[in-house]
């Protein structure tokens, strides 16, 4: 299998939450996490780490308190009402069923990588610049050898005992929980807003007549009218 091209996979790598049993290769993971690795941070601190879980003891531990997490805070969302249609065959009821599905399986991921940034001053809004560029790396070095992700927080609701766990220090903390696997669909082009909705130039609202998506771009929501 080829790897997609820089562009084809900023384009089409979609969250995958369903995966077959195929094991995923210690090579692809050695590949992705290189990848990962090469993404900026501030001052070139380098303060991304990355802790794989696959079956070890301490592994299904943490697996499963990610579990329970997730199952906590997606029944109540669900609870909530939060997703108001769900009618048959829709977007919505198809992005729930396969929640549904994700959650109740999330145990049993091939496996799992929890990205942690190891502070290095008090906590500040921009942070993130130093470990969200590596997550989405890791996105794309998934989906170039093959594989699929999707990125969640549930490990937020599992914190303390995750950290204990695992002995990550006080100076640092997860900043997310991915999972990795074979996808049992496929990736595909991403439905996003049209260009000239996100894009403004001189003043907020105003969108340049340069921004116009490329022929064939799907559109949140279907078809862009004309």
């Amino acid at each position: 299998m080829s790897e997609p091209s820089l562009s084809e996979g900023l384009a089409t790598t979609r969250s995958i939450r369903n995966y077959t049993d195929e094991p995923v290769t210690e090579a692809a993971l050695a590949r992705i996490l290189h990848l990962a690795t090469r993404a900026p941070s501030g001052s070139n601190r380098q303060p991304f780490r990355f802790i794989v879980l696959r079956d070890g003891p301490v592994a299904l531990r943490v697996r499963q308190l990610l579990a329970d997490g997730a199952r906590e805070v997606w029944d109540a969302k669900r609870a909530t009402n939060e997703f108001p249609d769900r009618a048959k065959d829709t977007p919505t009821s198809r992005m729930l069923a396969s929640m549904d599905a994700y959650v109740a399986n999330l145990a049993t991921a091939p496996v799992i990588v929890l990205p942690c940034m190891i502070r290095y001053r008090d906590p500040v809004v921009t942070e993130g610049a130093s470990i969200y560029p590596a997550v989405q790396n890791l996105l794309l070095g998934a989906r170039a050898v093959g594989l699929g992700g999707a990125l969640t927080m549930f490990h937020q609701f599992r914190d303390a005992e995750i950290r204990e766990a695992l002995a990550i220090p006080d100076e640092a903390f997860i900043a997310a929980t991915i999972t990795i696997g074979h996808p049992r669909g496929s990736h595909g082009p991403v439905r996003r807003k049209p260009l000239d909705q996100v894009v403004f130039e001189e003043a907020w609202g105003s969108a340049p007549a340069w921004a116009v998506d490329p022929p064939g771009t799907r559109f949140t929501g279907g078809p862009r009218p004309a």
